[in-house]
């Protein structure tokens, strides 16, 4: 249910990924990426935290450890940012733990390395 119930959400930070890539294309580092988004997610009125520090829980206990994604939108969709040539297993291992362990229950794994369209990995709890 929570798949259905984001997707307008979603829909909206994939198509401002979209126009990011279709600018910059493939080459350049995330914070390039990182800071054209919030430009992006700026103009789309896109509500949205850079670099928010997120509790990581372990057994109803605040780790001091913090994860800090590069973007959380609409306040319940976590966005992690990549530029490399392409997603593995150990991303999207990686998007699960940090969604278990802050609570959080959708995250979106953009890849701007890939070469011919950005690669967008939806991860649902």
């Amino acid at each position: 249910m929570v798949d259905l119930l984001f997707q307008t959400e979603r829909s909206k930070v994939i198509g401002a990924a979209i126009e990011v890539h279709r600018i910059l294309g493939p080459g350049y580092l995330e914070a390039v990426y990182q800071e054209a988004l919030e430009i992006e997610f700026g103009l789309r009125g896109i509500p949205f935290d850079s670099q928010k520090e997120l509790e990581i829980r372990y057994k109803d206990r605040a780790l001091k450890k913090k994860y800090v994604p590069d973007f959380l939108c609409f306040g319940k969709i976590v966005v992690e940012i990549k530029a490399m040539e392409r997603l593995t297993d150990r991303e999207t291992s990686i998007a699960i733990n940090y969604l278990k362990s802050t609570g959080y229950r959708v995250c979106l794994l953009i890849n701007f390395g890939a070469h011919g369209k950005v690669e967008i990995v939806p991860v649902v709890l």
